[in-house]
């Protein structure tokens, strides 16, 4: 029963998502379900917490953060130097040449994997570049970045690096004073793209 549920969760958005998506008239492209299904199993479209974390504390100026939540929930928390578009805006005309580029790595997030993982297949879809996804979104964050464990075995030299760097990361991006959303939903600069058309002001960024 629960393979069952779990296979319902991933096929019936990837199904009303290739149903939903509108053809690119300019651009040809669109995966086969079997295809992008493929794709999903691989999981090649997300970057880990700790690798986010290392890119905010390096001010890496090619990672690019979407926080497709809605307005409300970006507001209350969001991660630092984070674009809002809202999954339901995301098939807006003004977002292409955002989510569409070879410049930035863009990195969707909500508070679990599904919206973020939409969005993904949304752009995976149409044919966009550089689109991932934070693995296991805000709450995944807050767990391993905010509010990391310390290893129960002080003889793991991995895990004590990893905790060490998480706690460094914790400290330079103010861990601890976060309050996250415990929804199971499923969460730098902005990059120097020139929209086409530009109907509204951004929310978030710098």
């Amino acid at each position: 029963m629960k393979m069952r549920l779990i296979l319902a969760s991933v096929f019936i958005p990837l199904g009303i998502i290739i149903a939903a998506v509108p053809e690119n008239t300019t651009k040809p492209f669109r995966l086969t379900a079997g295809e992008l299904l493929n794709e999903i199993h691989e999981g090649t479209q997300f970057i880990s917490t700790d690798q986010i974390a290392d890119m905010l504390v390096q001010k890496d100026p090619s990672l690019q953060l979407i926080d497709v939540r809605t307005q409300a929930e970006f507001e209350k928390y969001s991660l630092p130097g984070s674009v809002n578009i809202p999954l339901s805006d995301l098939l807006s005309e003004e977002w292409n040449d955002f989510l569409d580029q070879g410049v930035k790595m863009n990195v969707f997030y909500s508070n679990g994997n599904l919206k973020a993982n939409e969005a993904w297949m949304i752009t995976r879809q149409l044919g966009f570049k550089n689109n991932y996804v934070l693995q296991g979104g805000l709450n995944y964050w807050a767990e391993t970045i905010l509010n990391p464990q310390a290893p129960k075995s002080v003889l793991a030299d991995d895990e004590i690096a990893k905790y060490d760097f998480r706690k460094g990361a914790s400290a330079a991006l103010g861990g601890g004073n976060a309050v996250v959303s415990n929804s199971n939903e499923s969460n730098t600069a902005k990059p120097p793209i020139v929209k086409k058309k530009k109907k509204k002001k951004v929310a978030g960024g710098c």
